[in-house]
């Protein structure tokens, strides 16, 4: 019987630090991506001018998936020095015209 227990403590431990190992591994995920995504707003603070950073904000609400394209192709061409200036709101619009699938106009036609 005595057996039958040290078999079961040893089998908790061994869960019990296997668990442990994951939570560290879980956490050392979550600090590298919060410490991604404030690199991320450090960059586009100072490649994007106010006004552009508030409609990328309000873009991200409605629509994540675009927006951190968006987001990605502007860092990227920050990064390779293709930027001169900062983008402007209407550099963005622009941008986001290109980037944005074009909407089928739909007609009803009553007969």
């Amino acid at each position: 019987m005595d057996e039958l227990e040290e078999i079961r403590r040893r089998k908790l431990a061994e869960l019990q630090a296997q668990r442990e190992r994951e939570l560290e591994e879980l956490r050392r995920q979550q600090e590298l991506q919060s410490e991604i995504q404030a690199q991320k707003k450090a960059i586009l603070r100072a490649i994007l001018e106010p006004e552009a950073r508030e409609r990328l904000a309000r873009i991200k609400l409605a629509h994540p998936e675009i927006s951190e394209s968006i987001e990605n192709q502007l860092i990227a061409l920050a990064q390779t020095g293709r930027l001169r200036q900062k983008i402007t709101d209407e550099m963005l619009v622009e941008i986001l015209k290109r980037a944005l699938p074009k909407k089928r106009e739909t007609k009803i036609i009553r007969k």
